[in-house]
This record gives C-alpha cells, structure tokens and sequence, in this order.
C-alpha cells in the first residue's frame, strides 16, 4: 500500500458532517485514489463517492434541507435516529469514536472548541500528522493509536 499523500493537519469546519463524523480522520478523505471530498461538498464531479454522498439518508434529511441546522441534534423529534445510532455503534465498537458523543460537545461547546478537542486527541504524537479513524496507526510515520 502506498504512503497517503499529506494533508493539512488543520480541520475545516466544513468537513465536520451533519452527522458528527470528523471527514479529516476518514480514510475516504485521506486516502490518494477515489478520494472522498467530505460530507458537505456540493456537487463534486471528480469524486466516485458523490453517488453515495447524495444518496447518505443523514446527510440529505429535511432537517438539513431548510439550512437552519448544519448537524443532527435534539432540536430534530427523531434524533437520534436509527441510522445515526448504527453508525454510533459501529464506530464506537470498531474505531473507539462517537458520533453521538461528537455531536452533544458541538451542542454544548461549539464547534470551534470541538475541532480543537479533534486536533489534540487524533493528533499523532510522533509525527504530528492527524490520525485515521480506520486505521490502528498514524499512515505517516506507523505510530500506533491507543
């Protein structure tokens, strides 16, 4: 497997999807071929992933669509619903990471405080890179997570 290309160690905001899932961390977004532009990009033509980015039942909910609210939150009668819970357990037992808890620190701290949290906690302590969420070590230098 090759090494990724780099990529700003910084997290846009932009790329914190409605779901609470870090796209940064995403081995999808990471990755050099058939690379992922992240959740809230519109439209992307060169991506083979838009497929499933327009049909992601989160990403396109009603709640979304009106543009009042940029992630799920309580503020929705379903939250949260069973897709997003799936994903919750999923990620909580395969990668150690929450949806849910991602989502209640964007709703109690504010999204610049939770991109801060993200830096510090997926940071790569050898290299500095950030970490992939899908992967047991840092793609750049080997570190492994904990």
């Amino acid at each position: 497997m090759s090494t990724p290309k780099r990529k700003k160690t910084t997290i846009p905001i932009n790329l914190i999807a409605p779901c609470g899932m870090n796209c940064r961390l995403c081995l999808g977004y990471i990755r050099e071929k058939n690379t992922c532009p992240g959740c809230r990009i519109k439209n992307n033509q060169d991506s083979e992933k838009s497929e499933y980015l327009n049909r992601c039942r989160i990403k396109n909910c009603d709640q979304f669509a009106s543009g009042k609210i940029k992630y799920c939150s309580d503020s929705c009668q379903k939250y949260p619903c069973a897709r997003l819970k799936q994903l919750d357990k999923r990620y909580n037992t395969k990668y150690g990471m929450s949806m849910i808890e991602n989502l209640q620190m964007i709703k109690q701290a504010g999204i610049r405080h939770f991109i801060q949290s993200e830096k510090e906690k997926w940071n790569c302590p050898e290299c500095g890179e950030i970490i992939c969420v899908h992967r047991p070590a840092c793609l750049s230098c080997g570190h492994k997570r904990h």
